[in-house]
């Protein structure tokens, strides 16, 4: 099940719907849900009553139609205030409260009420594959999310679970800076610190280290990690111990979340949480940073927007200049696939 596809275009297709702790609760004991964790660790599960293993055929363009955005985006941080947050992690850098932090910004586009973002799951699966996609809509829970995720979060088969970070982004490998890779060292020992939390003493380690993987206009580095789960250990206990996801937040995590939340001007949402699926009578679960991702949401007033993150990680050798740079080439051909700009 690379694409997790899990959509309620009936009522009777929605059999349960559990929200924060009792959905991670549910999920720990019986059945089969889709899940959606916001960065900001509201957490969403549903059951379905038809659950199809497999790779899903992508919606028929005549039955998900998607018109081309008008590109008038707005950014939660402009350039300028971009810059200037990375400038301030600089300084929190340098007087040792914090080693890395992810900035991010979410762009939003107004939405026509009734567009169907199962047109832009069939644009994404053509124009923009990813190891970990999902589409997931549940209207009654207010879920309406279309990701090409490229980043494993949690994969679980029994007792092992692996997690495989992300950091390190560039045009080409050839382009790829030192501290990229210090970057990715630095995050995978924090994934190894927060596995420990709930794997067995002496279980978890380091299977692969800054590998380069190619995606559709970039590369990154990807590393992963592994360890063994104690007996008994719930998804209550794994979020405790590993989210938010480290590869979006930084390290020390507890630190780079106080520089998130004083420097960031807007929720990031389904953006940088986890999305994807936990069967709980197989033991068995399939979570992605939810990186690479829209979502469909209403604001106060009653407007639908349609909203994409995008984000950069900050040590002391970033160039702000730079991580503004690589903000945009990640958003690049995602936000063009929505808008019509860019063709497959």
């Amino acid at each position: 099940m690379d694409h997790a596809r899990f959509a309620d275009r009936h009522a009777h297709g929605v059999v349960d719907v559990r929200f924060g702790a009792d959905a991670l609760e549910a999920v720990s004991h019986e059945g089969f849900w889709a899940v959606v964790a916001t960065f900001e660790g509201a957490v969403t599960a549903i059951r379905f009553a038809d659950v199809r293993r497999g790779q899903p055929a992508p919606p028929a363009e005549t039955e998900a139609r998607w018109s081309p955005l008008d590109r008038h985006w707005n950014s939660s941080l402009d350039h300028a205030a971009y810059v200037a947050a990375v400038q301030q992690v600089r300084e929190r850098i340098a007087a040792g409260t914090v080693y890395q932090v992810n900035v991010c910004r979410v762009v939003s586009h107004a939405l026509d009420p009734e567009a169907d973002l199962d047109g832009l799951d069939r644009i994404l699966q053509t124009g923009n594959p990813a190891p970990h996609a999902a589409r997931i809509r549940c209207v009654g829970a207010g879920v309406d999310v279309v990701s090409a995720s490229p980043e494993l979060y949690l994969r679980r088969r029994g007792s092992r679970v692996v997690t495989r970070p992300i950091k390190g982004t560039a045009p080409t490998a050839e382009t790829m800076l030192p501290k990229d890779h210090a970057e990715n060292i630095m995050i995978v020992d924090l994934m190894r610190n927060d596995l420990s939390g709930v794997c067995e003493p002496g279980s978890v380690a380091v299977d692969e280290l800054c590998a380069i993987e190619s995606h559709p206009g970039l590369v990154h580095l990807v590393s992963t990690v592994s360890g063994r789960l104690r007996p008994g250990v719930s998804w209550p206990a794994m979020f405790a111990s590993a989210f938010p996801p480290g590869s979006v937040s930084g390290a020390p995590k507890s630190s780079a979340l106080t520089a998130i939340a004083d420097l960031e001007t807007a929720p990031r949402g389904p953006y940088c949480g986890a999305i994807g699926w936990v069967d709980a009578d197989r033991s068995e679960a399939e979570l992605a940073v939810g990186i690479r991702t829209f979502w469909a949401e209403h604001d106060d007033a009653g407007e639908r927007w349609l909203r994409f993150g995008t984000g950069a990680g900050i040590t002391w050798h970033s160039d702000p200049q730079g991580e503004w740079a690589e903000t945009e080439l990640k958003a690049a051909r995602l936000v063009g696939l929505a808008a019509g700009t860019v063709t497959y």
